[in-house]
């Protein structure tokens, strides 16, 4: 299968539509997937679970779903409507194809060959004959996004280029999988009426795509066919961006002034990352691309000022992106909730991308910590350890209620991402440049790498990475052969755990990097974050590295508000976090300082074997039904964040107060609690005696609403002989129509008009309950009831407690 992609890639300029001599492109050069192979007890298991359990799943859902019944309606292959809630569901099946592709080129499967080929002949009979794919449109569908013409609603919500971007990726990945131009073909019939409808000229229309991508896909296309019209396209859709002119770019608000969609200014003068996580790194990808491919100078000045903006001020500990639910989006600098964190796999997925594409533009191993950062604990926290449950955000802590992951969404782009970011993993663990090979990820593997000269190095890494420093690299080159090995030396090692001031840890623990071959120790020089290895390279050398793992304790810059005086806690690549079932199903109550120390211990048995950290820390208790607050040294056990969530829902927290002064002041307010509703939870809904009128919620633990002027209400305990207060929990970018009266045994005690406020964060607001409305009372009913033709809602929290006396 190796041969045949590098046949297939020689062949590339034979499907040509112009020369592609002299052309430009990445200095460095990623070691394609096909030619790596995982063989370790981390990676290699969660590949073949993407392979047997994620992809067959995920198409299986794509069926259940309708997505791909679209295809067939769209084809008059069967009868029936576009059955989906998204015009852009299309790219689902894209992207699970795509992933199978890359399945299907390192493990043959002929089921799955013949399945992907199946729904090829849906897509074809889908496409309109100039090329045009949208099955929403096609199969007559009637849709609020979509506009009534092709491409009218393009810049807002239609997604018809972001469909056909995934298209374009998964038909390249098939084509260079199975030699079959079937899918190609499609995507080139599309591509072309593409150039014939976009572009500069007369007559032509110009339109900065509302959901980024399709930017992405031409590139890979021009990479396989050579047609400078898709590169040249691809470039035209990016300097499209901040030309519309019905945008009030005086405006705050990210959906009026372009900026949800980086539409607010030309992406050569962006220098801050804001609106949609995800729409914005698939451009900053797309950029790169641009910048290498057609060594353009101002977009590698743009991309990198983005990047220093995101890398230094956006980013959360885990390597996620996005710090707010409103619009999915970067937050303003510094602006990282814990509880409300949006980080979505999605966006997890694309800074990877991203900085992959950032180390081939300059050979910074700065890039590869963070694209690992994000790896490890941003995307696999995404997903299940057995391949079938998905978190869309991933927060950083959360109380009693947990956070569950689920099997599928209504909208399903991060199962789908994942089932096609996974099986590519092995494509970011070497690289190559004039200079000779670089390697930037560790784990077990056997790997091919063709240097830039033509010669064919054998390779053989072997490490229980990431819980274990040692790697040992056995090369054997066709003959003996003198170039460079760049062996990554993570920041972390250095001290540095993000390549900014956004992160440091609290003590300083450099240790040399021994390195020997062949036994002897070997001097070595570091260059961008490498050790370089010069050497007359013969078959059977043997390099052996240890990379010092230290339990390091964390701390966020001090403009980082949801941090100040707290600590998080890492090891190698692997971010931690303490989660209720290891921790007397309470976790919120301790105190880290910063000498805090962890033993790693491993656990075979946990999470498919784990590196646990073991400690004692300070936990706050109170006694006496919260009249005495006192502190105790107890055990304290982490796991790593990315392993959370598969033992019921509880508490977890990543960041830990260094400040006992801190959870006191909170058990003090809990004290103050009489009753509390799990918003969602079915159980203590039922309990406190839900009822209402079109009311509804967000699914376990998250809100309830009620529209159409509807209600609910709850029975909730009240203590007869104290002034009480009840006390709703709202999220400060929920705003709009929700306006509603709280009552009390049907007894008006306050009204509220939600606003969107600055990002996403909880905001408790205390409604005073009038004394006779609880007095010698051991319970009341509260209702939430909407305004005439408003929502009652967006209600993420709802407790009654006792007034400060």
């Amino acid at each position: 299968m190796k041969k045949t992609l590098i046949v297939l890639l020689a062949s590339c300029t034979l499907l040509s539509c112009e020369s592609m001599q002299e052309k430009s492109d990445y200095f460095y050069k990623d070691v394609p997937f096909t030619n790596v192979h995982f063989n370790d007890n981390f990676w290699a298991p969660r590949i073949e679970t993407i392979r047997s359990v994620t992809v067959p799943f995920a198409f299986q859902k794509c069926e259940d779903t309708h997505r791909i019944d679209n295809f067939a309606v769209a084809g008059k292959l069967m009868e029936g409507e576009f059955n989906s809630p998204y015009p852009f569901d299309d790219s689902d099946v894209y992207k699970i194809m795509e992933g199978a592709s890359y399945l299907m080129a390192v493990k043959q499967d002929k089921a799955l060959d013949a399945y992907v080929d199946s729904l090829i002949t849906l897509i074809a009979a889908a496409q309109e004959p100039d090329g045009y794919l949208y099955t929403v449109r096609t199969s007559g569908g009637n849709h609020p996004w979509i506009g009534k013409e092709r491409w009218e609603n393009e810049r807002d919500n239609s997604h018809e280029l972001y469909n056909v971007g995934h298209m374009y990726e998964a038909a390249v990945a098939h084509y260079l999988a199975t030699g079959k131009r079937s899918f190609l073909d499609i995507a080139i019939k599309s591509a072309n009426l593409l150039c014939e409808t976009f572009g500069p000229e007369e007559g032509k229309i110009t339109v900065a795509p509302g959901h980024q991508e399709v930017e992405i896909g031409l590139v890979k296309l021009y990479r396989v066919t050579g047609d400078k019209r898709y590169l040249d396209l691809s470039q035209f859709f990016l300097d499209a961006r901040g030309k519309y002119d019905k945008y009030d770019r005086s405006s705050e608000d990210q959906f009026r002034n372009g900026a949800y969609w980086q539409d607010h200014k030309p992406v050569l003068e962006q220098d801050e990352a804001v609106g949609h996580a995800v729409r914005a790194t698939y451009m900053y990808s797309a950029m790169t691309d641009v910048a290498a491919l057609k060594n353009e100078e101002p977009y590698k000045n743009a991309i990198d000022k983005l990047w220093e903006n995101v890398v230094g001020k956006k980013m959360y500990i885990t390597g996620g992106i996005g710090s707010t639910r409103h619009g999915e989006a970067f937050g303003k600098n510094y602006e990282l909730p814990n509880s409300t964190a949006y980080c979505e796999t999605c966006a997890a997925i694309a800074n990877c991308m991203w900085n992959l594409r950032m180390f081939m533009l300059h050979g910074d191993s700065k890039y590869i910590d963070v694209l690992e950062r994000s790896l490890y604990n941003g995307v696999l926290s995404g997903i299940s350890l057995d391949g079938k449950k998905f978190f869309y955000p991933n927060v950083l802590t959360c109380d009693e209620n947990g956070a569950e992951r689920s099997e599928w969404f209504d909208c399903s782009c991060c199962p789908s991402n994942l089932s096609r970011f996974i099986p590519s993993v092995p494509g970011y663990v070497y690289a190559v440049s004039a200079k000779g090979m670089y390697v930037n990820l560790y784990g077990a593997n056997e790997a091919e790498v063709v240097l830039n000269s033509g010669e064919h190095i054998k390779l053989t890494q072997q490490t229980d990475y990431p819980w274990d420093g040692k790697v040992i690299l056995t090369l054997t080159p066709e003959s003996k052969k003198h170039f460079d090995v760049m062996l990554r030396i993570p920041g972390w090692v250095n001290d540095q755990p993000v390549p900014s001031d956004l992160y440091n840890y609290t003590a300083t623990h450099k240790l040399a990097v021994e390195i020997t071959v062949n036994g002897r120790a070997k001097e070595y020089r570091m260059e961008k974050g490498y050790a370089v290895l010069s050497e007359d390279w013969k078959p059977g050398d043997v390099i052996e590295m240890n990379l010092p793992m230290e339990v390091h304790t964390c701390k966020a810059n001090d403009l980082v508000e949801a941090d100040v005086n707290h600590i998080a806690v890492e090891r190698g690549p692997i971010v931690y976090c303490a989660e209720f079932a290891d921790n007397k199903n309470v976790v919120l109550n301790y105190v880290l300082k910063p000498e805090t120390a962890f033993a790693p211990v491993f656990e075979n048995a946990m999470f498919g074997g784990v590196n646990v950290l073991k400690g004692k820390a300070e936990r706050i208790v109170a006694e006496d039904n919260f009249k005495v607050i006192k502190s105790v040294i107890d055990s304290l056990t982490l796991i790593p964040y990315y392993a959370r969530s598969h033992r019921g829902n509880g508490e977890m927290t990543v960041w830990f107060p260094s400040d006992e002064t801190i959870l006191k002041n909170q058990l003090i307010e809990r004290g103050r609690m009489t009753d509390k509703v799990i918003i969602g939870h079915t159980d203590s809904e039922v309990a406190h005696n839900l009822k209402g009128k079109n009311t509804h919620t967000g699914g376990p633990n998250t809100w309830r609403d009620a529209s159409d002027g509807g209600w609910f209400s709850y029975t909730m305990k009240v203590d007869a002989e104290r002034p009480m207060e009840l006390v709703l929990t709202y999220l400060s970018t929920d705003g709009g129509n929700r306006e509603f009266e709280i009552l009390v045994n049907d007894r008006k005690i306050g009204e509220q008009k939600l606003r969107a406020e600055t990002y996403s964060a909880w905001i408790d607001r205390a409604y005073p309950i009038p004394a006779n409305l609880t007095k010698g009372r051991k319970s009341v009913t509260v209702k939430i009831q909407a305004l005439p033709g408003m929502i009652a809602g967006g209600v993420f929290g709802c407790r009654t407690q006792k007034q400060k006396e």
